[in-house]
């Protein structure tokens, strides 16, 4: 009895409680008052929860003559219409030519195939060993059988790889459509996720701009393999918790009791006891990371640190709105409530992914329980099909973590900052006259997975900012980004021994690109700083973001294998390495 047990009666009893008399500043503080320094303004506890969006200047369109009313609708409108462009520009970049080279290059001879057997039967058929010559024939010729092939990865990304050859057919152009358009939304979403975490559409719209033009990101957007796929899912993931940081917090905002003086102070009830409610963003961002892992198993790194993440940002503004225990309260309402949200809705995620294989029937390992080995196992008041599903998870955990095969593309991790070792997808020399080269000397055509350079390069730097604003600015912003650079990179340190490629790095590039817009605001400078200061950062930073474009027209040649002269093409190879 008398507990503080729903929202409404923690609102309540905040609400009507008398305010508690303000403390009294320390003595050094009202000696100073002698001397004519003013008291330091109370800050507003709901603007510390949730800060607000800078007013707009109209002026930048006012300077090309637009009225004071449409300045100040096209201010509006920025928020949307900026990522919006971005966004297109990077669409346009991407579906380009994208059925060219029309070969199966790299790991296409993998995923799209498997993608079309789904669409046929509901799991991963068997392919004849002629079928990649066969499908780029003209007439194309599929060569399918319904026997049933061993896989390693699960079914989520081949199915939306599937979709696009649904559409279009099983052709190049086909089994690229879906991984370029989630390359495009991907830069919609980093734009409108950089919007929200740094609170400057400018910044945002350069985030997004700054993926756009990274090679790699580029590159894995025009090839139908699994790691942008996986990509785009956390990302999107990051985003939905974004948001859900904005509403809880503004929940616990908007139930802080006012003082006379209308200013919204810490208080204990509402920091400690009030529950935050339904939070679908946060449900919505389980889902995301339960379909990262359902395409490949290192989504599952960015599910345990993003949830993580969360209860942490829970705690935090906890005790902003005056929590005396913010961690032990955050374990008694929210950590349950969080766990349901991601863990659970991601497992079932997962699961849902392989509808096809546990429906039909027909695919790999699919009958194992009944077999006589799998009559012998434990479990057995188990459904069967649950059963042979954690066998053959078994048996791919035991395969990704013995594959050491050599290959000649092959990297280290420490090696992937500053693009030790790229890895090419596709290579051929025609002659002159052949595949358009026009020079005597030959030419080269090379679709090549190489980050832009100049823009990886000055994202060590910003990785150095971001650290340093985590860690001696509690910056959560930097926090945050640098748990996406971790989630997707320190895993692979585990796995010295494996064969691991360059492009397994597409999955933190976006966070790289937001950690460089962060960087490039510092240079920029902050508000409030003088006409001057803003105008050599601005020069600055705009000399650096013109660099890193050009870098990326420069190797464009190299990302999309167009047939350049050997020169050319020798020029561009910078370091032994990249051979």
């Amino acid at each position: 009895m008398g507990r503080v047990t729903s929202d409404t009666t923690a609102t309540d009893a905040a609400a009507h409680r008398a305010p508690e008399p303000a403390q009294a500043p320390p003595v050094w503080q009202r000696r100073l008052r002698r001397f004519g320094y003013p008291d330091r303004p109370q800050a507003d506890v709901r603007t510390r929860l949730v800060p607000g969006f800078p007013e707009p200047s109209g002026r930048m369109w006012a300077v090309f003559g637009a009225g004071p009313a449409a300045a100040a609708r096209l201010t509006r409108w920025a928020g949307w219409a900026g990522p919006l462009l971005v966004a297109l520009v990077a669409g346009v970049l991407r579906f380009w030519n994208l059925g060219s080279p029309r070969k199966v290059i790299f790991d296409e001879t993998y995923y799209p195939k498997d993608a079309w057997s789904l669409l046929q039967y509901g799991y991963e058929g068997t392919w004849a060993k002629t079928a990649n010559d066969a499908l780029v024939a003209h007439p194309p010729h599929i060569m399918l059988s319904p026997e049933h092939s061993y896989v390693v990865h699960p079914p989520m990304g081949k199915w939306l790889i599937a979709v696009g050859e649904w559409a279009f057919g099983m052709n190049p152009f086909g089994w690229r459509f879906t991984v370029a358009l989630l390359g495009t939304l991907s830069v919609l979403l980093i734009c409108r996720i950089g919007r929200r975490l740094m609170r400057s559409t400018a910044l945002g719209c350069l985030a997004g701009a700054l993926l756009a033009v990274d090679g790699l990101h580029f590159v894995m957007s025009r090839t139908a393999l699994l790691d942008l796929i996986v990509m785009f899912w956390v990302v999107a993931a990051f985003g939905c918790l974004l948001v859900d940081r904005d509403r809880s917090r503004g929940r616990l905002a908007a139930a802080l009791p006012l003082g006379p003086d209308h200013v919204a102070r810490p208080d204990d009830a509402v920091g400690d006891r009030l529950r935050l409610g339904w939070r679908p963003w946060r449900i919505a961002a389980g889902l995301c990371l339960g379909l990262s892992a359902a395409t490949k198993w290192n989504g599952l790194y960015f599910l345990a640190a993003f949830a993580l993440m969360s209860v942490l940002w829970d705690v935090a503004a906890r005790r902003t709105a005056g929590a005396r225990h913010p961690l032990r309260s955050t374990l008694r309402r929210d950590v349950l409530p969080a766990f349901g949200s991601t863990v659970v809705v991601a497992l079932a995620a997962y699961l849902a992914s392989w509808s096809g294989w546990i429906a039909t029937k027909g695919g790999y390992y699919r009958d194992w329980a009944t077999s006589p080995e799998g009559r012998l196992g434990g479990w057995t008041w188990l459904p069967d099909w649950l059963r042979s599903l954690w066998h053959y998870q078994t048996e791919v955990y035991s395969f990704h973590t013995g594959l050491t095969t050599p290959h000649t593309y092959q990297s280290n991790p420490f090696s992937w900052l500053v693009l030790g070792r790229p890895v090419s997808y596709f290579y051929e020399d025609p002659k002159a006259g052949q595949d358009g080269c026009t020079a005597a000397e030959g030419c080269a055509r090379e679709v090549l997975a190489l980050g832009t350079p100049l823009l990886w390069w000055a994202a060590c730097f910003a990785l150095l900012y971001v650290l340093y604003r985590w860690l001696f600015k509690r910056d959560w912003r930097a926090g945050a980004i640098a748990c996406g650079v971790a989630a997707g990179y320190l895993p692979w340190f585990l796995y010295q021994e494996r064969t691991i490629f360059l492009f397994y790095a597409v999955v933190f590039v976006p966070f790289l690109c937001l950690a460089l817009a962060m960087m490039i605001g510092a240079i920029i400078g902050p508000p409030g700083s003088t006409e001057r200061r803003r105008t050599i950062g601005a020069v600055g930073a705009g000399v650096l973001a013109l660099l890193i474009i050009w870098n990326f027209i420069y190797f464009y040649p190299l990302y999309t294998g167009m047939p350049i002269p050997k020169s050319a093409w020798h020029q561009r190879m910078w370091f032994d390495s990249w051979v």
